[in-house]
């Protein structure tokens, strides 16, 4: 993904207090430690440090750098959502969900969330935020961008003697359905260049996005429903399987797009 591509700043977005006394730190495996013996030194819960430093036993070797955070309740309230609750404790939606086994952003009052706390996230990225619908005025109502027609092929003609028919040769473009989300470079310290070496702060018109390479192979020119002819110029870690980021040069616009189910045609 672009160096330091967006994402935006917690500081910018919400004034959030955190006290002092809540941290996270990390601890170096000695000889002869167990998960028992460091959770008690640490108070806290072998379950809470295999969580955390996603331990599947309660095997540990020297050397091993785990993970250690205070654990939190928080029970949701009415008009709560999970990107509201991430921001104010500064942590991310998927470490939420990652540590309540949730399955959706869905949650309801009462609900009962653990978070650890300490775990600080210096910037939280676009694709985490809930789909926003799009404004509609009736002076400038939206209008879905449509793919362009495609080209009409000349009818095959009836085989000859001469010249035995040839079977028409499939189209090479295929069409998927994605996730998408939206970035931005314009942010404070971004270089603005993709994984591809596209400068997207000399050229914020070009239409670029952020792809899976096992699932839209990079420099793969595509057609993105609502958005347009475009080049799969760029990676993120957090674009895996069918997901993609649309590149937009407002940083607001890009919040705007929030999320949505699109059809991509990889064209070539």
């Amino acid at each position: 993904m672009l160096k330091r591509i967006i994402s935006i700043l917690t500081v910018a977005v919400l004034s959030v207090t955190v006290s002092a006394n809540v941290y996270a730190a990390t601890i170096t495996v000695q000889k002869g430690d167990t998960l028992w013996a460091l959770s008690r030194a640490n108070n806290t819960s072998v379950e809470t440090i295999q969580k955390l430093n996603n331990l599947t036993s309660d095997l540990i070797h020297p050397g091993d750098v785990l993970t250690v955070a205070p654990e939190k309740r928080y029970t949701v309230i009415q008009g709560d959502t999970l990107w509201g609750i991430a921001i104010a404790h500064q942590v991310t939606v998927s470490q939420i969900k990652e540590w309540n086994q949730l399955h959706s952003d869905l949650i309801h009052p009462g609900l009962n969330l653990v978070i650890y706390e300490g775990l600080k996230t210096t910037t939280i990225s676009l694709s985490e935020k809930p789909a926003q619908p799009a404004a509609q005025t009736e002076s400038t109502p939206a209008v879905e961008a449509t793919a362009p027609a495609p080209t009409e092929t000349p009818a095959p003609q009836a085989p000859t003697e001469s010249a035995p028919a040839v079977e028409a040769a499939a189209p090479s473009s295929k069409e998927i359905t994605v996730e998408a989300t939206a970035y931005t470079a314009s942010c404070e310290g971004c270089s603005g260049i993709t994984a591809t070496g596209i400068n997207l702060i000399d050229n914020p018109n070009q239409k670029v996005i952020s792809v899976d390479p096992s699932v839209i192979p990079l420099g793969s020119k595509v057609y993105v429903e609502g958005y347009g002819e475009a080049i799969a110029g760029d990676t993120g870690g957090a674009i895996k399987g069918n997901k993609i980021d649309v590149f937009i040069p407002n940083k607001q616009d890009a919040i705007n797009f929030g999320r949505k189910q699109l059809k991509v045609t990889i064209l070539n």
